[in-house]
């Protein structure tokens, strides 16, 4: 049995480097199938019932979650958004490279302007160079807690998945729900400078599963026949929290993460950081019945509340032996969950991750960069009420980037005052080094706790290599960050604990067949290090994506100039981007 086990592994493999090969190759050849995809985002206030209340929820289409749309490698998307809110709204296309293309990249004052009540904006990109799943989402305030939807990227016209072909395909998008209206919680954290408040649920496709009241009946169900391997693609859309995914009783085989193809690995748990996304394939090969699909948080914070519910699908078994109504009714199979705090075990599945084949990691470094990431205290502003100031000892949450606490314009977007030339809007010299050197993940001194705010960016002329260190802080607490880059991939090359030291952990970069994502979760207490090649023009934000976070100002933008020639600059703004004031 485990010289069949064996062979089939190899066989696996082989078939996978293969069709890796042949997706390479391909992909030098000229578009000749490539089609271009229209749709209309009708943003809008729509009743949503979930918990036993019904709340006037910000949707797409009325729709929640909003539409999927599926596309193939090459193809161009055309979106057109009309906000009907009474919030402004814009749409980020996450992990979509935007080559050329950052005016659709969508952050709110970074490459544009919002779309304010009764306006729109047509959303123009081609998606070029990446299969797999990734996921659209609103990027202003928190209205991405109800905005958004997957993206499914396939393979060309007449090309094949670089794995066994699944007999069925399942996006799953984990979400969190508030009792409440999201923009209420971040208005009342923003005024009284406090945590805000913990979400109620999370949910699997908008539905929290039968753990929670009223909510039994609209459980989402996968359905799959008994020998069926089928495909799930696994979206953390969460606001805040980091999330553990099991099947119960199932073996998860991943093959991609972040729209790029992985070195196939079997484990029994995933772990995704908001933003992130992950591939599996699932065999139907246990007893036909009826197994518990599971969402819940990795808490890494020590002491920090977070909602400590469970989200469920079902798995059900569509086959003979199944389909009697007392297998339809027997109560799912419930898997263990890991505790919220096992770093060990995320710890293993985020070093299982490498490239298929190997790599092109850049070698000839430009700029070796070293950004402390993590939180802070704000002391509380001369004459401001005891009420503004409810985070510890009377002060106020802050968090940043080398000790930057990012400030987002409101007069113009980042990208527009590059390219139109307008001072005063940012600057240019956001730190390659945290100002002062200390013990990051140590007793780190109360005088360090306050970061300075700033509107800074990194500038980088086009082609340049960038190294990156990511180092976790201690300030306040530790906890693990989901870094997420616009605009780019990037080779996650390394990551560890404690503090990050040159000498001693270069020894551990992989510069063979490391991953390729666009968000990397910097462990708690400790550091990733990444490498990319600043090949897109524009104005990219750089930010955790703990949405919690980047209200608290840990964000940082890099400035890439244009290049030589047309296919190295930015396109100009379309005609109907949004105006700013």
């Amino acid at each position: 049995m485990e010289s069949l086990r064996s062979n089939y592994n190899k066989l696996f493999s082989s078939f996978f480097l293969f069709s890796a090969l042949v997706l390479v190759f391909m992909s030098s050849m000229p578009i000749t199938d490539a089609k271009v995809h229209h749709h209309d985002f009708v943003v809008q206030a729509t009743p949503v019932k979930r918990l036993c209340k019904t709340h006037n929820t910000i949707t797409v289409n009325g729709m929640y979650p909003g539409p999927t749309l599926e596309v193939n490698n090459g193809d161009t998307l055309v979106v057109k958004v009309v906000n009907r809110a009474r919030y402004n709204v814009t749409i980020h296309w996450h992990g979509v490279r935007q080559m050329r293309t950052a005016w659709a990249d969508g952050p709110a004052f970074v490459t544009q302007c919002p779309i304010r009540p009764g306006g729109s904006y047509t959303y123009r990109f081609t998606i070029e160079g990446q299969e797999g799943t990734l996921w659209w989402h609103a990027h202003s305030s928190w209205l991405r807690a109800t905005v958004y939807g997957a993206l499914i990227i396939r393979p060309r016209q007449g090309e094949e998945y670089p794995f066994p072909k699944p007999n069925r395909e399942t996006p799953l998008l984990l979400g969190e729900w508030w009792d409440a209206n999201p923009i209420d919680v971040v208005r009342q954290a923003t005024r009284t400078g406090a945590a805000p408040n913990i979400s109620d649920a999370y949910t699997i496709n908008g539905q929290p599963g039968d753990l929670y009241n009223c909510s039994a009946k609209d459980t989402i169900v996968v359905p799959i026949a008994a020998g069926e391997t089928n495909l799930l693609r696994v979206v953390n859309s969460a606001l805040n929290q980091e999330l553990f995914f099991k099947v119960a009783n199932h073996k998860l085989t991943v093959v991609g993460a972040d729209a790029s193809y992985v070195k196939p690995f079997t484990t029994s748990v995933l772990m995704l950081g908001p933003g992130q996304t992950t591939d599996v394939l699932i065999t139907a090969n246990q007893q036909p019945a009826r197994y518990y699909i599971a969402a819940r948080a990795y808490a890494s914070a020590q002491g920090a509340p977070f909602d400590n519910t469970t989200t469920t699908a079902i798995l059900e078994y569509k086959s003979a032996a199944c389909s009697t109504s007392k297998c339809v009714s027997s109560k799912p199979v419930i898997p263990k969950m890991p505790a919220f705090n096992d770093t060990a075990t995320v710890t293993a599945f985020t070093t299982s991750f490498r490239s298929p084949r190997k790599a092109p990691v850049p070698t000839k470094i430009d700029h070796n960069l070293f950004f402390t990431v993590g939180l802070g205290l704000n002391k509380c502003p001369r004459g401001a009420r005891s009420r503004n100031c409810q985070a510890p000892n009377g002060t106020r949450f802050a968090a940043s980037m080398n000790n930057v606490s990012f400030v987002l314009p409101s007069n113009f977007s980042l990208l527009q005052a590059h390219q139109q030339g307008v001072p005063g809007v940012f600057t240019t010299d956001f730190p390659a080094n945290p100002p002062l050197r200390f013990d990051y993940t140590g007793n780190v001194s109360r005088s360090l706790w306050q970061p300075s705010r700033g509107t800074k960016v990194y500038r980088l002329k086009y082609g340049e290599i960038v190294q990156l260190v990511l180092q976790g802080t201690s300030i306040f607490t530790a906890e693990n960050h989901p870094i997420h880059l616009h605009g780019y991939d990037f080779y996650i090359i390394a990551e560890g604990f404690g503090n990050f030291n040159a000498k001693r952990d270069a020894a551990k970069f992989n510069l063979v067949d490391p991953p390729l994502r666009n968000t990397a979760s910097v462990p708690v207490g400790g550091w990733s290090v990444i490498r990319f090649v600043a090949d897109n023009p524009g104005v990219w934000l750089m930010h955790c994506h703990l949405d919690v976070h980047i209200t608290w100002g840990l964000a940082m933008a890099f400035l890439v100039e244009n290049g030589v020639g047309k296919l190295q600059t930015l396109e100009p703004p379309p005609a109907d981007l949004p105006k700013c004031n």
